[in-house]
């Protein structure tokens, strides 16, 4: 009901606008951004030489971002009100499992309105290859960091599979202080670090050691690289990588064992598989913001393969040399991906 409350205000928006802007050139500034809008023309049978499909913030992508993200912001606080505080405060006296059970289902349904914003409203198209996964197991999902919305993307391999109220993210301390949002993730119980590991040793493992139940449904996401991926910060892991005789790698940043090892640690027994997850953005890596007003990205390819415990080393050192192993993987396939070969076709493609 709130999906569609959403297309049809952007639907009744959208018309007058378009009445403008086909049939003139238009500019505009909205805070402080300036906005160009340009004609379309349609040449039947001819290519461009650029065929990128990159969307400009126009007047409508404007007022519909703000409508859906009013929408969300609105009922998230009616959910952390009222329902996180039955399900997660008074239901947990009774049942831990039932808790969760119940905080799953209705903060799932809520989530479940991200994935339709970027797909229905925004029309990003999501392409999904590599291994057919299970529905409703119990993983531990790594997956390469190239901005600070990739765990967004991550719902809607999630919502496939019948899981999003299950995704549990490790992520850094400061995003759990955020107002709102950062209660939600106090909620859901994800597990804040703060990238020390003196610090976080002992706080993962407590938080980790709750999650053992077989009977919890849970999709553990973890991002080993520590941070979101920038030329910068892929010089210093580089120089790091180059003094240690590690890979060198030019897509990804090397990857932190720690956090990894420390899942694997406390869950091995519990888990079904690990998730290696690759994610490429065509064009561009989008924002928080590029993805409320639907300016990029256009297509988002996610590539995941499905690997079972057995094939992981028990060690602490062997499963780092493997980890590292599994982002050289993922550095070629960026490189590929880069160089216009879709990550759909080195693999066969994910089942819905």
């Amino acid at each position: 009901m709130l999906l569609w409350c959403c297309e049809i205000a952007a639907l009744i928006i959208d018309y007058p606008f378009q009445m403008v802007l086909s049939s003139s050139w238009c500019w505009a500034s909205t805070w402080n951004l300036k906005l160009d809008y340009v004609a379309v023309m349609e040449v039947r049978g001819a290519k461009s030489s650029n065929d990128r499909s990159r969307y400009l913030l126009s007047p409508v992508r404007a007022v519909r971002g703000l409508i859906c993200l009013l929408v969300l912001l609105s009922t998230v606080f009616f959910m952390l009100v009222y329902v996180g505080f039955v399900t997660a405060v008074i239901l947990r006296l009774f049942s831990i499992h039932y808790s969760r059970r119940a905080t799953s289902f209705f903060f799932g349904a809520w989530l479940g309105l991200w994935p339709s914003l970027f797909e229905k409203i925004n029309k990003t198209k999501v392409i999904f290859s590599g291994e057919t996964v299970p529905a409703e197991e119990r993983v531990l999902l790594i997956a390469n960091h190239r901005t600070e919305v990739d765990w967004m993307y991550l719902w809607d391999l999630a919502w496939r599979k019948g899981c999003l109220g299950y995704i549990k993210y490790v992520l850094k301390s400061s995003l759990m202080k955020l107002p709102i949002f950062g209660w939600g993730f106090h909620i859901l119980e994800f597990i804040s670090v703060e990238r020390k590991w003196e610090i976080d040793e002992a706080r993962m493992h407590q938080t980790l050691s709750t999650f053992k139940d077989p009977r919890d449904s849970i999709w553990l996401a973890l991002f080993p690289e520590g941070t979101d991926f920038t030329e910068q910060k892929c010089l210093q892991s580089q120089k790091y990588a180059a003094e240690n005789g590690l890979p060198i790698l030019k897509n990804v940043l090397l990857p932190k064992r720690k956090g990894f090892c420390a899942c694997l640690e406390d869950l091995r027994g519990s888990l079904d598989a690990v998730y290696d997850v690759t994610i490429g953005y065509k064009h561009r890596c989008p924002t928080f913001l590029d993805n409320v007003f639907g300016v990029e990205p256009s297509e988002v390819h996610i590539h995941v393969q499905r690997i079972t415990l057995d094939n992981i080393p028990l060690s602490e050192e062997k499963a780092a040399a493997w980890l590292i192993e599994r982002f050289q993987l993922k550095d070629q396939l960026l490189s590929d991906f880069s160089s216009q070969v879709p990550l759909l076709h080195l693999e066969k493609a994910v089942k819905g």
